[in-house]
């Protein structure tokens, strides 16, 4: 099959890695693809959000499966316009995608189908907003309506925080038309995880779970960001939580689309906490997380084109997974997720058995590869344990040395110490 990856991060080379292990591939491409993923498909330069262009990338390419990795095309209807064309794509369609593209939708459509979740109410104007956290009190969570690249959320401490989050939303508009609706919930304690499944109609086929760390700094201490490392399976989570996740969570989400005229075929991926209550849903999102899909897919022992073949003839896929741990740290661009620079060399690592890098932010500049995002790179590991996976990992950074212009946290992974650098 000749076979068209959609995106540019460490989410799309993860997908590219695990479809070059397939003796199913005839063909790899990645549009645009970048520097490390240039290793393993032919990249070829069409933004992910021109279409049109990706339309006629597959036509001439004669490509059998396009997989789409990033929420925007998917908001702006790629699946739409292929499915128009005759072309087989594996993502959701632009009315499937609403889930993740509006928190408000998503709310409602929990709220509708009985789906476990936070109390919430909705805000466009911002003195309401305020009214209601000062009624509420603190700690809130305060989310951008709309697609906001993972850092349209607010965990605010008091009810200050919170309020200048409201006017960093509806009155600075620090996030454009993502922030022109505002979300207001309560806040969740517990554990959070991750669980994604391959999707189509009501066919539901979990993954394993993982667990994503958002803050920046060690100690889960600074801003949100769109990741900074994870590992699974979260082994803190049982067979009954999660074959409750599963039926309660996952499976209503699907006979709820289908019921609302938006059957979802892609990836469901749910970020969920453990409260005392059992789980409940933070979010939706309309295709592969990341940094998940970075240590989700090395422990998948089936062909991933097989996989995504038997999802979409409404087959069951059998999915297998490695009786292992993994784990992954990323490695960041200083300032991220605030400003940060550009074209900075990329750091060279020795090779470590059971260690693995994935490029997120990153493209070739003559003969060097250099940083083109905040989340440049990815260091992972599989092993027995998730205490073997992290030293693999913080031994393969290490490796390293100094990396000026780049930051990582020490402490990925719940069951390891800190880890000190050189």
């Amino acid at each position: 099959m000749n076979i068209l990856v959609v995106g540019r991060g460490g989410r799309e080379h993860s997908i590219v890695k695990k479809l070059a292990e397939s003796g199913k591939v005839a063909n790899l491409y990645a549009a645009p693809g970048n520097g490390g993923i240039q290793e393993q498909a032919e990249c070829i330069s069409v933004d992910e959000m021109d279409v049109e262009g990706l339309v006629n990338l597959a036509r001439e390419k004669e490509v059998d499966l396009t997989i789409v990795g990033p929420e925007n095309p998917l908001n702006a209807g790629i699946a739409n316009r292929f499915q128009e064309e005759g072309l087989t794509v594996f993502a959701p369609t632009k009315e499937a995608a609403l889930l993740e593209g509006s928190k408000s939708f998503a709310k409602e459509f929990m709220k509708k189908y009985d789906i476990p979740t936070a109390l919430y109410e909705t805000f466009t104007d911002a003195e309401e907003a305020k009214a209601y956290v000062m009624a509420k009190g603190a700690p809130i969570v305060v989310k951008a309506d709309g697609l906001a690249a993972g850092k349209g959320v607010i965990v605010a401490e008091t009810t200050e925080q919170a309020t200048g989050a409201i006017d960093e939303m509806l009155i600075n508009k620090s996030f454009a038309d993502a922030g022109t609706k505002i979300v207001i919930e309560e806040f969740l304690e517990g554990r959070e995880f991750s669980l994604m499944a391959f999707v189509n109609g009501k066919n539901v086929h979990p993954m394993v779970t993982a667990r994503d760390h958002k803050r920046a700094y060690d100690g889960d201490a600074g801003p949100n960001t769109g990741g900074m490392g994870a590992f699974a399976p979260a082994d803190d989570i049982s067979e009954e939580q999660l074959a409750f996740s599963e039926r309660e969570i996952l499976q209503k989400t699907a006979d709820g689309m289908l019921q609302e005229g938006r059957s979802f075929t892609g990836i469901l991926y749910a970020g969920l906490i453990m409260t005392d209550e059992g789980p409940k849903v933070i979010e939706f999102n309309t295709r592969f997380g990341d940094p998940e899909t970075q240590v989700v897919l090395p422990l998948l022992k089936n062909d991933l084109v097989q996989v995504l073949t038997d999802v979409l003839d409404g087959k069951d896929p059998g999915l297998e997974w490695e009786d292992k741990a993994c784990l992954g740290v990323v490695v960041a661009s200083e300032g991220y997720p605030g400003s940060y620079q550009k074209g900075v060399q990329i750091p060279e690592f020795d090779s470590v058995a059971g260690a693995y890098i994935v490029h997120a932010g990153t493209k070739q500049d003559g003969s060097r590869l250099v940083s083109d995002g905040g989340r440049v790179l990815l260091a992972g590991a599989t092993a027995q344990t998730m205490t073997e996976a992290g030293e693999l990992v913080y031994q393969l950074l290490k490796s390293a040395g100094s990396t000026p212009g780049y930051f990582y946290r020490k402490d990925i992974g719940a069951h390891l110490k800190k880890h000190e650098t050189i």
